[in-house]
């Protein structure tokens, strides 16, 4: 029989003033102490720190992306992909994050079931710079999930380990470097009882780094532990404090027991406000629910919290561990979450991007799309031809699923204005009103009349040349340009499959990176 949670329980919090950065070592069982932060590199271009570039996931580049004229070079991020019967690659890969001096850090994945690695290569050439092994274990799953990692203003790298331990290495320009670890519940507590924690602690979402240096992710707790770890979220500051809360206590819902899988947390712009997805455990035959929290960034306690709901039935909404949407974060502070409808297929599996304000009391109105999808965060002034009140869109795959429901498979690309309605086609609610659609250019044999789905859980949305960077399942990176609402650049990546969705990314010098078939390509002029 499950209780709610008292008021109190809400806020348990740990708080960990020493003991949570671990030894120079990369089996990270080293004794307390706190590292201090690392110096600023001074910058020479814009970084892409993470996921969706910054902490909004706006994923909007601030360097104009060079032309689609070649791959200047490319690299596996998985060295023994696993294709289903039919062919398809059902695996999510991490983003890449590029520095600001142009290293490319890559999250590879190496053995069939997992094992793992984060390389640095050149962003010119591709040559590798210094590779470091992880021992990440991944959750249960159905989809393979992702391993992501993060670069932090000042220069650091930090990935997942085993254990909901992070690894990290200041300097990551340099070919050498020490390899550290941080432990969110203590270096020594872990060290006590390593085998367990390895075990049954492990990092779920990928890693969000804020511009202090501060990290903030999701972790599940499969098993008793000596800590008494329960799923939750946890921070470690830049300054050697950590803190965690449980899922379960900070939605203030017994049932949304962890951080949904591949859900990065987001923050507002003004930094203080944490946003971060939790739902129920995947059971064979049920359809996962939950909740979109607000944290207090410092403490992680609850500000605020609304259930995840079907705006077309108001039932709760499927918030599926098979995908990757995270929160976006809108210049006025608005919140985007991508959910799947409550009576799939109804909706065609397109779900609906949910829409909410800062502190999550006031619901606005949805887009026509959110499953595995991350909403991007387009200026109004990249389409000239728009003529409506909202300082920013917000651009979003647009697929419509032929086979998988009534769906017609015309996949298009769209540009949304969160603040005006339309009716929706399929269901007649209100939804975002499209500003911009474009239909995918490669027809699919599979679905007669369809056409070849995009391949994105988040676009590159690149303001200076008024184009976003879109990847397709028929293998070609396209820049869609939104002046002419056309595609004016595509390159061929590999002959296409389908596969789970891919983050797009802009390097400081405008290179352009894409995955396609389990490949990091690099293209530019």
């Amino acid at each position: 029989m499950c209780t709610r949670p008292s008021p109190g329980a809400a806020r348990f919090v740990v708080l960990l003033a020493v003991a949570v950065f671990g030894s120079l070592a990369g089996c990270g069982d080293g004794g307390p102490g706190t590292v201090e932060p690392p110096p600023v590199t001074p910058p020479v271009g814009p970084a892409w720190w993470g996921f969706g570039r910054d902490v909004q996931h706006s994923a909007q580049g601030a360097v104009a992306a060079q032309a689609l004229n070649r791959i200047a070079w490319s690299t596996p991020v998985d060295l023994a992909p696993q294709y289903t019967a039919q062919g398809a690659l059902l695996i999510h890969y991490g983003s890449p994050v590029i520095t600001s001096r142009n290293t490319v850090l890559v999250p590879v994945k190496t053995g069939a079931a997992g094992g793992f690695r984060f390389e640095a290569r050149s962003g010119v050439t591709g040559a590798l710079i210094w590779s470091a092994d992880s021992d990440y274990v991944l959750p249960s799953h159905n989809w393979t999930p992702s391993f992501n990692i993060a670069v932090t203003a000042g220069n650091r790298v930090y990935a997942p380990g085993a254990g909901g331990k992070l690894f990290f290495r200041d300097d990551v320009d340099a070919p050498s470097g020490a390899i550290q670890t941080a432990v969110f519940y203590g270096a020594d507590v872990y060290a006590a009882a390593r085998v367990v924690y390895d075990a049954t602690i492990i990092i779920n979402t990928p890693l969000t780094v804020d511009p202090q240096g501060n990290v903030f992710f999701g972790f599940m707790a499969t098993g008793a532990n000596p800590a008494g770890l329960t799923s939750g979220i946890a921070r470690i500051g830049v300054d050697g404090r950590a803190a965690w809360v449980a899922a379960s206590a900070a939605g203030g819902n017994p049932a949304f027991v962890k951080v949904a899988t591949n859900s990065a947390p987001a923050l507002s712009t003004d930094l203080r406000t944490l946003y971060v997805a939790v739902n129920t455990n995947s059971v064979a035959g049920t359809r996962q629910s939950g909740a979109l929290l607000a944290l207090d960034s410092a403490t992680l306690a609850t500000r605020g919290q609304v259930p995840l709901r079907d705006p077309g039935t108001g039932e709760l909404a499927w918030i599926s561990d098979d995908g990757t949407s995270s929160p976006t974060v809108g210049p006025d502070g608005d919140v985007y979450f991508g959910v799947l409808e409550a009576n799939a297929p109804a909706h065609n599996y397109r779900g609906w991007l949910l829409h909410f304000d800062a502190t999550l009391n006031r619901t606005g109105t949805p887009g026509a799309f959110g499953w595995d999808d991350t909403a991007s965060i387009v200026p109004a002034s990249m389409v000239p031809a728009y003529s409506g009140n909202s300082t920013y869109l917000v651009a979003t795959k647009y697929n419509n699923y032929g086979g998988a429901g009534t769906g017609d498979g015309k996949n298009r690309m769209a540009i949304l204005d969160p603040n005006q309605v339309q009716a929706d086609p399929i269901s007649g609610i209100a939804v975002m009103k499209e500003v911009l659609t474009l239909l995918g250019p490669t027809a699919d044999p599979g679905y007669p009349g369809g056409v070849k789905e995009w391949c994105i859980n988040t676009v590159a949305v690149d303001p200076l040349t008024r184009s976003v960077l879109v990847n397709s399942e028929d293998g070609i990176l396209y820049r869609w340009d939104l002046a002419s609402n056309r595609f004016t650049e595509q390159i061929r990546l590999n002959s296409g499959l389908a596969e789970s969705y891919t983050p797009t990314a802009i390097g400081p010098d405008g290179v352009v990176y894409a995955i396609n078939n389990a490949v990091l390509f690099a293209v530019g002029r």
